[in-house]
């Protein structure tokens, strides 16, 4: 049967050649054997003409044409500038196509950097863009604030977390993008002969196999290209005015958010964790400005947070073993804001609305029901108890429109609605925050389910575990498909709602484990390698999303929550919070003004107002307030047509004909370049080295995080003690190393040796544990212990380093080595001095060369005796009074200080 296959995009490197009419953007795919070439007009001021030949040129044929314009746009001989073609410019993609007020500009990556691997498919990360203005000098229509628009436009930062995939969608959770592969071989068949756009014609040349004249079936692959999921897509509309004229190899789609992976090394077997989050360019923007809900269902600060684990032995889809699991963020659905003109540093929640029938929720959920399927679980930790009510206001709104969509929709798929108070159980100390979210993550994930791509293991069958019985989600053929999703949200959805995802993500990673054949049992202690390892990931994974959105790192971390955060954290989150209130008052506008521009929710115009000219973006986002609506939506029915007969599943990743039309299909040779995965990765014709490949360079567990010390349990799922991490914390750091120490590690503050214990500081724990080891500590005198004989023997100091030393090193250093090894000693030591002698002709004075004074005070001061300085009378008697002032006895006050008291007296009271 014939499989199917991701396509690769033909262009990853592209070289930008200028000439005074033309740019032409030369594209290659990575090993530079199919070449593309786009042409770009420069003499139209203000209009974009692209011209794609659809033509693929071998390297031959390229380098003739670039030789052919070259010659052809030449100036007379003899005058300067002869060259008529120059390179301007070499890049890995195009970002789009914006302008403003005058001609349009280009936007091309320079430079990236791989930051995971998923079975072979590379995500890299935007380093470095470059902005060219298109038309010439000539033609250039200025206008006065086109340079002001371009700063606004270049102020949303492309080279920090903005990545993307030549091989695979980003946009799409790895659950869609594998069961798209695992469709039946009929659905693709008839897709691919339904039109002559879907074909995939070539030449002779390019059509050849081998087996085609012995008479053997040709071996065809169908090459798969999915529609993005433009939710998560940045730059679609900067894509939009060219992405019906160019070939779809030269259409690269960003994400917006944070991408992390590491390696978990169980017994030297490769387990890769991965962790994606796609930030949601709809109603996209900063804290305060963006709150609540647009008129189209889409929240503010909605980011999709995927991880993804796998088994990195086998790297292929269709034989490796793949795991995900996926939650969602987002503000709460409803028309509310926020003012922050009073400059307080929680301005009052305010509702914007009324909504009595819910109609901006249901628009929300009915996203989420096609998208991820039902249940849709509900996790609100706002406050509940408030002196004066600020926080409970959302949720008073939230439930009573939970209830009114839930008695339209069937039983089995009703939205389920939990509220917890998370800030009032952190303040209680009877109550414990991670017991609590662990038991509610339990729940989650036995509803919801999570993704797996094989039905063929047996760890249930030989490890029986009760709870994999009550694992909800949805079972096909080809494994384990998640059905539903947890939405969790605070005020921010920022530090409260990033600790409960990662409560909610170390359950789900424990079951992916235990499918995988990993562990005997889904459950994950605190304080192991593993659970230190993903620690760091969410830790990353929160502060970046954080600053994208509030301005500032994480202010509560997971260690906050577990009360075992070093006392240097409290410091640390009093910046965190002042750096988070600046940002928001004083930088937060100009951030939002960019993402406008760069989303192009705001195109500028000569007949608009200019963007700094708007009193708000209110009417920006919210279209349906510029127009009266031609149809309005059903309050009982609103959910979309076709989606509840699918249910639990996602419509999206139903094969039905509304998601067939998204897929594009094309009938391949097996080792056709564009699917070649094995080829994309590993690049044979390249010269590589293994200690430059990303799987070497990326977070180890057994390195960053396993004791180094010979005789400790080398699994990643023993729990350690504090002394027996792989990395402590430094605390004579300065505070830059400080931060960038924390970034590299979540897991540095030591932990207590349970879950149950908890207490104030890291300090407390690590004193606790010294002292049942019965050392001592390093402040205290060594006791010298006096044998018989009245000689001293080693000190307890001395037992203890000889023991440490003798565990890593197999070797005990109070023993006296053998004749033979020192003989040798002698020998090495013998060598050393004959190297270093150095004939020399003459005497050197060094007092000529060198002028040495001494700094001391001390007449005589050396290694072996020092002569104290002389005192005079007066500080020894200064010094003497000291002395028995501490003692209690006071000696007689002078005239001059009787004098100077009364001074004293008289300037402070009189």
């Amino acid at each position: 049967m014939p499989q199917s296959a991701a396509t690769i995009s033909g262009i990853q490197r592209m070289v930008l050649y200028e000439t005074r009419a033309r740019y032409f953007l030369v594209g290659s795919n990575q090993a530079q054997t199919k070449h593309r070439v786009l042409k770009i007009d420069r003499t139209e001021p203000k209009d974009l003409v692209i011209i794609d030949d659809k033509h693929v040129y071998n390297q031959q044929e390229v380098r003739e044409l670039l030789g052919r314009l070259d010659l052809g746009n030449r100036t007379k001989i003899g005058q300067k500038g002869s060259s008529g073609l120059s390179r301007a410019v070499s890049a890995f993609g195009i970002v789009g196509f914006v302008r403003f007020l005058e001609g349009y500009y280009i936007v091309l990556i320079t430079k990236r950097r791989e930051m995971a691997d998923i079975g072979g498919h590379s995500i890299y990360k935007i380093e470095d863009t470059t902005m060219i203005y298109i038309p010439n000098d000539s033609v250039r229509v200025a206008h006065p604030d086109e340079a002001r628009y371009v700063r606004i436009f270049q102020n949303v930062d492309l080279s920090s977390n903005f990545y993307f995939s030549y091989s695979y969608d980003l946009s799409h959770s790895l659950q869609y993008n594998l069961t798209l592969l695992q469709r039946p071989y009929e659905l693709w068949s008839s897709a691919a002969s339904s039109g002559e756009e879907e074909v995939h014609t070539q030449s002779k040349q390019d059509s050849f196999d081998i087996f085609e004249d012995e008479g053997l079936p040709t071996q065809v692959v169908y090459g798969l290209q999915t529609e993005p999921y433009y939710k998560y897509v940045w730059n679609g509309k900067l894509l939009e005015r060219v992405k019906d004229i160019v070939h779809h190899d030269w259409l690269m789609y960003i994400i917006h958010g944070f991408c992390g992976q590491s390696k978990l090394l169980i017994y030297g077997r490769p387990v890769h964790i991965t962790l994606i989050a796609r930030r949601s360019s709809k109603f996209a923007g900063t804290r305060f400005l963006k709150r609540g809900a647009n008129c189209e269902g889409d929240v503010a600060n909605e980011v999709e947070t995927e991880q993804i684990v796998h088994d990195a032995s086998v790297m292929s889809f269709t034989a490796g073993s793949y795991s995900s699991y996926v939650q969602v963020r987002g503000s709460v659905p409803l028309y509310w804001s926020q003012d922050i003109s009073t400059m307080m540093p929680k301005p009052p929640i305010r509702l914007d609305q009324a909504d009595p029938y819910a109609h901006v929720a249901a628009l929300h959920f009915d996203q989420m029901l096609q998208r991820f399927g039902s249940p849709i679980i509900i996790l609100n930790l706002v406050k509940k108890r408030e002196k004066r009510k600020h926080e409970k206001i959302l949720s008073e709104e939230l439930y009573p429109a939970v209830i009114n969509l839930n008695q339209f929709l069937p039983p089995d798929h009703c939205i389920d609605y939990i509220a917890w108070d998370m800030a009032r159980y952190t303040k209680s100390k009877l109550c414990n925050v991670l017991d609590r979210l662990s038991m509610i993550a339990e729940n989650v994930v036995k509803r919801t389910g999570f993704f797996i791509n094989r039905s063929d293991f047996y760890c249930h069958t030989l490890r029986p575990d009760d709870r994999w019985g009550d694992l909800g989600g949805h079972i096909a053929s080809s494994g384990r498909v998640q059905t539903g999703v947890l939405r969790t949200n605070c005020v921010d959805c920022l530090d409260r709602t990033n600790t409960a995802q990662f409560m909610v993500g170390k359950c789900a990673l424990a079951y992916q484990l235990y499918a995988l054949g990993m562990i005997d049992k889904p459950k994950l202690q605190f304080d192991t390698d593993c659970v230190r390892l993903f620690e760091e990931l969410y830790e990353d994974h929160g502060d970046t999303l954080s600053l994208q959105y509030g301005g500032s790192q994480l202010v509560h971390r997971v260690k906050t929550y577990r009360k075992i955060a070093p006392w240097t954290q409290h410091s640390k989150d009093i910046m965190q919070t002042l750096s988070r209130y600046y940002s928001n008052a004083f930088s937060d506008a100009d951030r939002q003004d960019a993402i406008n521009l760069f989303l192009q929710v705001y195109q500028p115009s000569e007949t608009k107002p200019h963007l700094w000219e708007l009193p708000t973006d209110f009417y920006l986002h919210q279209r349906s307030t510029m127009a009266l609506p031609q149809d309005r939506r059903s309050y009982t029915l609103w959910w979309s047509e076709g989606i509840l007969s699918y249910l639990p599943v996602a419509y999206d990743e139903v094969p039905c004909d509304d998601t067939m039309k998204k897929v594009k299909v094309k009938r391949v040779n097996r080792f056709d370049e564009g699917i070649d995965i094995y080829t994309e990765f590993f690049k044979p014709y390249e010269l590589t080295c293994f200690d430059d490949t990303f799987c070497i360079a990326m977070t180890n567990s057994a390195r960053e995080f396993m004791p180094k010390t010979v005789g400790v349990d080398p699994s990643p799922f023993t729990v350690r003690k504090p002394e027996e991490t792989g990395k402590s914390v430094l605390g004579n750091k300065s505070n830059k190393e400080e931060t960038l120490l924390q970034r590299k590690t979540a897991a540095s503050a030591p932990p207590p040796p349970s879950e149950e214990a908890i207490s104030s500081t890291s300090e407390d724990d690590s004193e606790d544990d010294r002292d049942d080891d019965g050392s001592v500590s390093q402040r205290s005198t060594p006791i010298k212990l006096l044998t018989d004989s009245g000689e001293s023997s080693r000190t307890q100091e001395e037992i203890q380093q000889q023991q440490t030393v003798k565990e890593p090193y197999g070797l005990n250093l109070a023993e006296f080595p053998s004749e033979e090894d020192v003989l040798i000693y002698k020998r090495f030591a013998h060598l050393g001095e004959s190297q270093h002698t150095v004939e020399r002709t003459q005497h050197i004075k060094l007092a000529n060369i060198i002028c040495l004074e001494p700094v001391s005070c001390f007449p005589d001061d050396s290694v072996f005796s020092v002569c104290p300085p002389q005192v005079d009378r007066n500080s020894h008697d200064v010094f003497e009074s000291h002395v028995m002032l501490g003692q209690g006895q006071v000696r007689a006050l002078c005239r001059e200080d009787v004098l100077m008291y009364r001074e004293y007296i008289k300037n402070r009271y009189m």
